[in-house]
């Protein structure tokens, strides 16, 4: 399980998880498929930023496609611009920049300040999976220089806790998300600058045409 595979199956789960959402309100299958998309996105978030070599480039093209992505992303979720839910591109930027302000610091009090200001900021400004998404985040990240079994016991237990503390029961199917992530084999697979763009691009042009169909 490479990250090309595990890209892909947060895109397939993710698209299903917004066509459910759009097209299905009350099949809840589609929903639970959708959970998940976003764990797998956190870890690669967190691989993504330990391995790459230019933290700010990686960081503006996060912001960027969070800003190219609201537009198709309001009128596909809700028919109209609305600022009550920001896309997930806007959740990943912060993570991003929490991570690297925690790499920073050593002390663990200020490792969860850091925490708790970018959950706050992601909150206010109802960023999708606000606080919930941070802790993700965080936690795989806290968790890297553990040994494999010890650090996704501690993540299981911190994702339980926070979809029980933070979200509703539906969220507990993310923990399906573990699986996937466990068998990672740390190899990056098929990866070059189109494919890479592809992953982008799909995130806003699976919303445009879903959009365009929500109106046709």
């Amino acid at each position: 399980m490479n990250v090309f595979v595990l890209k892909l199956i947060a895109l397939i789960t993710m698209i299903i998880d917004h066509y459910g959402a759009i097209f299905h309100h009350n099949e809840i299958t589609f929903r639970i498929i959708g959970r998940i998309a976003f764990p797998i996105y956190a870890f690669l978030i967190v691989e993504g930023f330990i391995h790459t070599s230019d933290i700010k480039k990686y960081a503006k093209r996060l912001l960027i496609f969070a800003f190219l992505s609201e537009i198709p992303f309001d009128y596909a979720i809700f028919g109209e611009i609305n600022f009550a839910h920001q896309n997930i591109f806007f959740e990943l930027f912060i993570g991003i920049v929490a991570l690297y302000y925690i790499e920073k610091k050593e002390i663990l009090s200020q490792q969860i300040s850091i925490i708790f200001i970018a959950g706050l900021i992601s909150t206010l400004l109802m960023f999708d999976y606000n606080l919930l998404g941070i802790i993700y985040i965080c936690t795989f990240y806290l968790t890297k220089d553990l040994s494999k079994n010890k650090r996704f016991s501690f993540v299981l237990v911190t994702i339980f806790i926070s979809n029980l503390l933070i979200s509703s029961s539906l969220q507990q199917y993310s923990l399906i998300s573990i699986l996937f992530i466990y068998i990672y084999n740390n190899e990056i697979g098929p990866k070059n600058k189109v494919i890479q763009f592809l992953f982008y691009l799909s995130y806003p042009l699976h919303l445009i045409i879903f959009a365009i169909m929500r109106f046709y």
